[in-house]
């Protein structure tokens, strides 16, 4: 009993921290066929442990999921100022492809490392990592169609639903999504307690 009621106390410990750092991140989806929980269920998760969440696209137009959902972004890719952010979360899906080569999504990514932020990505948004030059020599993985995309540009696939390496965090696609959220918030529970 004495074990349970520390546990929960340490919980309840964690969200609070993470409420009182006041962090914000920001998940980036592609305009047209991003995954619908990748989305939802992170987005969610983030938000009932206090972290407040914007979503940025290409556009500001509704935005549509593989399996029909919408969303109407809060800001345009370009306008992201990666200082105001504890993460950026690139979600997957078909349409994730859309920032593979995407020079802004690279120069962000980028900052985020060197400014010490959460770097996570979803499904086949790993590859937008991989391509920005920040997975060479870092554990990561990513939906298995791609596994050679991130090998060859110097990953350490591992095919794991979800790695995580330092800050870098990667996983293969959506019935990963709940780890994926819970290794997100464990970073940001880690780069809030430094920030103390």
């Amino acid at each position: 009993m004495k074990k349970i009621a520390l546990a929960l106390l340490f919980c309840l410990w964690g969200v609070a921290s993470l409420e009182a750092a006041n962090l914000k991140v920001v998940m980036v989806i592609a305009h047209n066929g991003f995954r619908d929980e990748e989305l939802f269920i992170t987005k969610k998760i983030l938000e009932e442990h206090g972290i407040k969440v914007e979503v940025a696209s290409s556009s500001l137009t509704i935005a549509r999921g593989m399996l029909g959902g919408t969303y109407k972004p809060d800001l345009l890719l370009k306008d992201i100022n990666i200082d105001h952010y504890a993460a950026i979360i690139f979600v997957g899906g078909v349409g994730a492809t859309e920032y593979w080569d995407n020079p802004i999504a690279h120069k962000l990514i980028k900052e985020a490392v060197v400014k010490h932020k959460v770097v996570a990505a979803i499904c086949i948004a790993p590859v937008t990592l991989a391509k920005a030059g920040i997975l060479k020599g870092k554990k990561a993985t990513v939906w298995p169609s791609e596994a050679e995309q991130l090998e060859a540009m110097g990953a350490i696939y591992t095919g794991k639903p979800v790695e995580r390496d330092g800050l870098i965090i990667t996983a293969n696609g959506p019935q990963a999504v709940n780890a994926f959220a819970d290794t997100v918030l464990r970073a940001l529970k880690q780069i809030g307690q430094e920030g103390k």
